[in-house]
């Protein structure tokens, strides 16, 4: 029996919890304009080539090119893979997971 997280809860993940929060965990940021700024994790850099936008709830470094979601940055960060940091973001977040049974969730 395959076993997925609902999508809906996925998408209430991703509308609900901080990208910035969340990132900050690992990363100092500084506000700079509509975006956040840092020295990227991902690769040794003197000055801060990482950018997040809350407003899209995206990352982007502009030095390795390491980028994506709340959910891609928990991955990296966390050697996990996608289910794996939905669960991870969704404890930080005391939001609880639905399952399917039948891998109706794709992602």
């Amino acid at each position: 029996m395959i076993m997925g997280i609902v999508d809906e809860d996925i998408e209430r993940l991703r509308s609900t919890v901080s990208i910035v929060d969340t990132i900050q965990h690992y990363v100092a940021l500084k506000k700079s304009g509509r975006n956040w700024v840092g020295l990227c994790t991902f690769h040794a850099e003197k000055g801060p080539s990482f950018n997040v936008r809350e407003e899209m709830g995206r990352y982007k470094c502009f030095g390795c090119q390491a980028g994506g979601d709340v959910f891609t940055f928990i991955q990296e960060i966390e050697h996990l893979d996608f289910p794996g940091a939905v669960e991870h973001i969704a404890a930080k977040a005391g939001i609880q997971l639905n399952y399917t049974t039948s891998g109706q969730s794709e992602e």
